[in-house]
């Protein structure tokens, strides 16, 4: 089992850029895929982006392609996850998971662990 644990949320204006990152615990880390996930003001919970066990294989949803950047780094235990020209209605709490397998994937029965989110708010 994976521990996490998100932090750099806030508050930021329209056009800014926000890094999230994902501090992760236990010992099949660097071995699984992550994943970012969002849960908004009067929206079910739904993936942002995703990252195969090393690296080698991203997958965004579409509204974060050319905005948002996932990436990890095996050796701190750490996936983050890039935000560039944020809009509000990126507005959410975002949540950090760690998969059940090595290869990525866009929906949660394949992710078996979460963090506690942490919040993004875009402002007009």
């Amino acid at each position: 089992q994976v521990q996490l644990v998100e932090s750099g949320g806030g508050l930021v204006q329209a056009g800014g850029s926000l890094r999230l990152s994902c501090a992760a615990s236990g010992r099949t880390f660097s071995s699984v895929a992550m994943g970012w996930f969002r849960h908004g003001p009067r929206k079910e919970r739904e993936f942002v982006a995703a990252i195969s066990w090393n690296g080698g294989s991203t997958y965004y949803t579409d509204s974060a392609k050319g905005r948002f950047t996932i990436s990890r780094d095996n050796a701190k235990t750490t996936v983050y996850l890039q935000m560039n020209s944020l809009k509000p209605e990126d507005t959410a709490v975002y949540y950090c998971a760690a998969g059940r397998s090595s290869w990525y994937s866009r929906f949660e029965r394949d992710f078996s662990s979460w963090g506690q989110g942490t919040q993004v708010t875009v402002s007009s």
